[in-house]
């Protein structure tokens, strides 16, 4: 049977059973823990979300979350494995929940996405038993089967958890993943490895779109209307969205087998990839070539060669469309020593020229609405 309480009820229980032992409890303990004292309800509270909510400050909107209804359905087993059944409802693929406070720390797996974003303060980050502190505006995205933990060490810092379905990540948010670019490989390879745990991190600085973004998928999952996993899906969509457009400069991912930043790697190499060798790249990063090749081609599917040939040949595209540059000048920015060297690579991997493309995919100008041609 379904119970209720709400985040501040919840919360208010959990800093008071700290403060008069000193020991903290799990989600489900606290929750069980209440139950036997009778002081869950049976039916959920009404809350009213002001329209003004989206711009309150964290505080204000941190008070209204405490007055949100949790609907406990599942009961606890004391197990380290937390399937999605269990966390997310059956009508949902996307579920976000306020982070609770004073948990014991205690690592668990997950077979489904997590997603956290430390809106003020700060939290312990356990990733195989290694913590790290998250501060305000981290972000950290965790691959399912991963050992993990969170914990908030005070009554005050605010960290949103969002959840998603394996399988609603993979289908839904796949065109994200397959951006052309380096760190979209990484990061798509990395999420979809299930031979070793993983995570990625970005730090956005508390960019007050993404914690809109976040406000609006805790509200959403209030509602639980016909519209809500729609919004949901969308919302989360447009949240990744704006971390990679503004934040791709900041991820950095753990590696079970490289032990390293891997990312930095391959962001030298998209900065500097014109007139780079894979000697000077070997040199600068302290690795033997055949190990650097190796890890190239593990984490991003392409040998050294054919990746540095897809840059020049994505950059060469964008130009040709995009911009007046001569074949000559194009050729030489992205680090051919000739046009016609350009263009015999060029016509290999398109079939044409690259005039040909720029005629067959010039952008002719901005579209500007309900104008007439003279």
């Amino acid at each position: 049977m379904i119970k209720y309480t709400t985040y501040g009820k919840f919360q208010s229980e959990m800093n008071s059973y700290y403060k008069r032992t000193g020991m903290k409890m799990q989600f489900p303990e606290m929750i069980a823990r209440m139950d036997e004292k009778g002081l869950m309800d049976q039916s959920p509270s009404y809350v009213r979300i002001p329209l003004d909510s989206l711009s309150m400050d964290d505080e204000e909107f941190d008070k209204l979350v405490d007055s949100i209804p949790l609907h406990i359905g599942a009961t606890y087993n004391g197990s380290n494995e937390i399937g999605e059944d269990k966390m997310i409802p059956s009508l949902f693929d996307v579920f976000t929940i306020r982070h609770p406070r004073l948990t014991r720390h205690s690592s668990h797996t997950h077979n489904y996405f997590e997603l956290n974003f430390v809106v003020k303060g700060s939290a312990n980050f356990y990733f195989e038993e290694t913590c790290r502190k998250m501060n305000e505006g981290e972000v950290s995205i965790i691959a399912p089967g991963s050992t993990h933990d969170l914990v908030i060490e005070d009554e005050t810092s605010i960290v949103y958890t969002v959840c998603i379905r394996r399988s609603t990540f993979e289908s839904t948010f796949s065109s994200l993943m397959y951006q052309q670019d380096l760190l979209s490989g990484f990061f798509r390879t990395m999420l979809k490895d299930e031979k070793h745990s993983n995570y990625l991190m970005l730090f956005t600085e508390n960019n007050m779109e993404c914690r809109i973004f976040l406000r609006k998928l805790l509200i959403e999952t209030e509602n639980q209307d016909s519209y809500s996993n729609n919004c949901c899906i969308n919302l989360i969509n447009l949240f990744f969205s704006n971390l990679l457009r503004n934040y791709s400069k900041t991820i950095s991912f753990y590696n079970y087998d490289i032990n390293s930043d891997f990312s930095l790697v391959l962001q030298y190499i998209q900065h500097n990839y014109q007139n780079l060798t894979l000697s000077s790249l070997a040199e600068f990063f302290h690795y033997s070539e055949p190990h650097l090749c190796t890890l190239i081609k593990q984490n991003t599917g392409k040998n050294y060669t054919d990746l540095i040939k897809s840059l020049r040949m994505k950059n060469a595209k964008d130009l040709l469309m995009n911009t007046t540059q001569k074949i000559n000048e194009i050729a030489e920015e992205i680090g051919y020593n000739s046009a016609d060297h350009f263009s015999r690579v060029f016509r290999g991997e398109f079939g044409m020229s690259p005039a040909e493309f720029r005629k067959q995919n010039k952008i002719d100008g901005p579209f500007i609405p309900f104008s007439t041609e003279n």
